[in-house]
This record gives structure tokens, sequence and C-alpha cells, in this order.
């Protein structure tokens, strides 16, 4: 099954001081279906970023207060941001700078002006790469659920959950990307694989099934989240209006 543009509610961060391509960037983004979120501040992006997971940073190199090649090397540092995909933004279009910016960490490099058209195509080349290299996490914690792969362990505000084979993977990949929304058939694919006599109601079923499981109130998830007209999604904060 192929993925549909949806799948692709990927978190994406802009740090660029021009106002007038931050709203070019935000509108096209947006368009394709990602979730953007800007700064014009390198200082407000790198500690937004340690605190909130993003999926892509788009980066300018000259910003007002900071310098984006030095902001690379911190997000490069710090644990949580260690392996976010960067796209650089610059003005700057020799091949040193290409070079320099690329292997301080930089995923790939945008000179201005460029074409918007262009730039969303990098970012879904950019994501894509991630996403083929990218590999589950044997021990993952997000909020109040535990999940150890090896152990085959969940535990949810501290207490052990007995799930089915394919509860747990299932409860694995989507905490392996939290808040990214994923289509039914997306999590056919990924889950059930090639088996057959399976139908994007399966997924409803199971999905149900882990709510019983793992949120307080089933009827009113915190965790497993429907995305409207688009799929599910893991988050550990309460659910917005209109999303459950």
């Amino acid at each position: 099954m192929l993925e549909s543009p949806l799948d692709m509610r990927s978190r994406i961060v802009i740090i660029e001081d021009e106002k007038d391509l931050v709203e070019l960037l935000r509108y096209n983004l947006r368009k394709e279906g990602f979730e953007v979120e800007d700064f014009a501040s390198g200082r407000q992006g790198f500690e937004h970023l340690r605190r909130h997971p993003a999926d892509l940073l788009i980066l300018d190199i000259m910003l007002p207060d900071d310098d984006g090649l030095e902001l690379c090397r911190r997000l490069r540092a710090h644990e949580r941001t260690r392996l976010l995909p960067v796209i650089f933004l610059t003005a700057k279009g020799s091949e040193v700078d290409r070079i320099v910016g690329l292997e301080i960490g930089g995923d790939d490099y945008v000179t201005k002006p460029f074409s918007p058209r262009e730039l969303v195509a990098r970012v879904k080349a950019v994501l894509r790469r991630r996403d083929r290299s990218a590999s589950p996490p044997e021990v993952i914690e997000v909020g109040d659920v535990h999940l150890d792969a090896a152990t085959r362990e969940i535990r949810v505000r501290g207490q052990p959950v007995e799930l089915s084979a394919l509860e747990f993977k299932l409860l694995h990949f989507l905490l392996s990307q939290p808040r990214r929304v994923f289509s039914r058939d997306r999590l056919l694919d990924e889950v059930w694989g090639s088996e057959h006599f399976v139908t994007p109601r399966t997924v409803d079923v199971h999905i149900r099934r882990l709510r019983e499981k793992i949120e307080v109130e089933p009827d009113k998830p915190q965790y497993i989240q429907t995305v409207r007209g688009s799929g599910y999604r893991f988050v550990f904060e309460p659910a917005e209006a209109g999303e459950i």
C-alpha cells in the first residue's frame, strides 16, 4: 500500500528571521500536510527543540542573534537533538560554505533564492532517508509508558501490562515516532506486513484494545489519539479538542 500525503504529517521547525520567507515556507509545507512551527531567534528555537521533539529543522545560517552553524553544533551535542535532520538555508552558495555546513552535521544545504517546491521535495527526501536508516530504539519512554523491546516488557504508570504480539508491535511502532500521524493503511503495512485477510478495520480493533489496556479512560484517550481523516498518533499530552 502506498503512503498517502497525510502520512507525511511530520513536525517541521523553521528558524529563520525573514518574515516573508517564513510565511512562504509555512504555507507550502502545511499545504503538503506538515505541522510547522517557526522562530526568528536562534536561542528561542534551540530552547524549544531541547524540550519538544521535531522531525526536521530548516535552519538559516545567518541569524540576528546566533550563528546557524554553531547552533547546529550545539544541537548535535545535545542528546535529544543529536539525530535531528537539519536543512540549512543560506545566501552563501560557495562550495566551501556547503562543505562546511554538511561536515558539521547538516543533512542538506539550500541556497537563497530557491523554489519552495524544491525545498519541500528536499524535506521529503531527507525524511525518507531518515525513515529508511532509523530503527526503533530497544527502550522507549513516552510520558508514563515504558517499553523494553528486548524483554517485551510494557509498564504504564509503573504497572506491568500484558499485550498480545500484534498489540506490542503496534504500540512499539507508534511509540517510536511520537506525535507523527499514521494512516490505517500505513499501520497495516508496518505491523501486519503481507499478512492476508486484514483490513483497515483490523487497526481500529487493535487500537481500541490498546486503549483499554493503557489509557485511564479509554473513551477519552490521552496517549493514542485519533486524528480525524488521517489516522492515529501517540502523544504524551491531553488530546486537543475535536481530535478524539
